[in-house]
């Protein structure tokens, strides 16, 4: 990719809004911008200035906002043109490399307009610079060393956030967290390489060969915090990507009520009559910063027509699909061998039975053998909240204050990690058999190859210069 030209394009969503954006990122950045505008101050790095987008001006204007002639692909003598204005704007100069790019950023902010905004493309690309690929800005960032790759994917992930502990999740792995958590896990590796690779290279220069016990605790102390981060992944994963909740049950156990108090508003129609849901109903809720979509589906019975049927049909589908179940049940009736039926079905799979309309049957115990039971009433909100405690517990949410600080929320890292933690047992099996270090480093670095692919490569002039810095040999 080339890293010399200057880029150019809007950097807020299509259509219509109080003020759109446009970020030039290049060399060539500012002396793109200024033709077309008309400041009432000169740009200087960090300072927001007021002014004008106009029709490319000539050398004279151009001068006057203090570039220099030579700059403005105008010759000194070129006939001034007619300035037309088109827009105010406000324009920003971020100066290299104390920018996003690390290379000279200048963001125009204008009516949100779909043709102005359009028009300052056009002009930039008619003054030579070029329209930048999906995500090429942060592309830059990574390449130019503004950020590493974990990082880089954080920024998806924080415009992609549904929620506002999604976002601040995202925040955080944008800061670092993961790349700092992985860091010491790094360093351990290279530092065992190197021992290794001195051990190797030096010997005639009285650098002492490792005994397979200390190798082997040393293959420990990495492989024992890089399993803590690959276990992190589950709840990860969940706050990322969210989970799917589906509520089933008989006819008329409460099941449209309960999902309404879940969502908090009269999305699903609730009446007296059984087999009143007859198609799925979802909605997506925030549990604590997880999106959950909650579906509430037609009560399983024996169909008494061709439509509940094919809605039945699809509430098994819902069961069958869903990350966590709600088995919904009535308190007030004693079990049936629909509800066994049901309780069977989701037997080892995560799930809750829910006994709803408790405050009919206040005084009646109610009991599922293998899962945790909740009791609740649609009615009146009682229970509710604890329901929602429970969702989260069995998802896991109960260890995420524990987690919040750089843990794994996608598969590629989790792919890696479980590559590097292979890699090392198989390192940890070569000890064993007491195969040759030379052999040994092959697996060492197979482990440190899928952690350089999260955070950025560890390149062989680094494990050479720990090594004559951790030993004074003096070749």
């Amino acid at each position: 990719m080339n890293l010399d030209d200057t880029i150019i394009a809007m950097a807020t969503p299509p259509g219509r809004g109080g003020i759109g954006v446009v970020r030039l990122s290049g060399p060539e950045a500012r002396q793109i911008a200024l033709p077309m505008l008309r400041l009432n101050h000169g740009l200087e790095p960090g300072r927001a200035v007021f002014g004008e987008l106009v029709e490319p001006a000539s050398a004279t204007e151009c001068v006057a906002e203090g570039v220099p002639p030579a700059q403005t692909g105008l010759s000194p003598g070129s006939p001034p043109a007619a300035l037309t204005r088109v827009d105010e704007v406000v324009v920003t100069f971020f100066q290299k490399p104390h920018s996003y790019t690390t290379d000279d950023v200048v963001e125009i902010s204008a009516h949100g307009s779909p043709v102005v905004l359009r028009h300052i493309v056009e002009l930039a690309l008619s003054s030579g610079a070029r329209l930048a690929e999906p995500g090429e800005f942060t592309m830059r960032a990574f390449l130019n060393g503004r950020l590493d790759l974990a990082q880089a994917e954080a920024v998806r992930d924080l415009i992609e956030s549904q929620t506002l502990y999604q976002a601040k999740i995202a925040a955080q792995q944008l800061e670092g967290a993961l790349s700092r958590r992985l860091h010491p896990i790094k360093q351990k590796l290279v530092e065992l390489i190197a021992l290794l690779e001195a051990g190797i290279d030096f010997a005639e220069d009285d650098v002492s060969v490792l005994p397979g016990e200390q190798i082997e605790q040393r293959i420990a102390a990495v492989r024992v915090p890089l399993q803590e981060l690959a276990g992190s992944f589950a709840y990860g994963k969940l706050v990322h990507e969210g989970l799917t909740l589906a509520i089933v049950g008989r006819p008329n156990v409460g099941k449209s009520s309960l999902f309404n108090r879940l969502v908090e508003r009269e999305r699903a129609i609730v009446t007296a009559t059984p087999g009143t849901t007859r198609d799925l109903v979802s909605e997506t809720v925030a549990l604590e910063g997880i999106p959950v979509k909650l579906v509430d589906t037609a009560g399983i019975r024996r169909a008494l027509d061709e439509a509940e049927s094919i809605g039945i049909r699809k509430s098994m589908e819902a069961l069958a699909d869903a990350d966590l179940v709600l088995v919904v049940v009535d308190a007030s009736q004693p079990i049936t061998a629909e509800d066994e039926e049901l309780l069977q079905q989701v037997a080892g799979r995560c799930a809750i039975a829910v006994a709803n309309k408790a405050d009919l049957a206040v005084n009646r115990p109610w009991t599922v053998d293998g899962s945790p039971v909740v009791r609740t009433s649609a009615l009146t909100g009682s229970g509710v909240s604890e329901l929602r405690a429970e969702i989260l517990r069995q998802v896991g949410g109960d260890q995420g204050a524990q987690m919040e600080s750089g843990f794994l929320t996608n598969t590629r890292h989790r792919g890696l990690v479980e590559n590097a933690l292979q890699a090392l047992d198989a390192a940890s099996a070569a000890v064993e058999q007491k195969v040759p270090h030379e052999m040994l480093l092959l697996d060492l670095y197979n482990a440190l190859r899928p952690l350089d692919e999260i955070t950025g490569a560890t390149t062989t002039e680094d494990i050479l210069g720990l090594i004559f810095s951790t030993f004074c040999i003096g070749k």
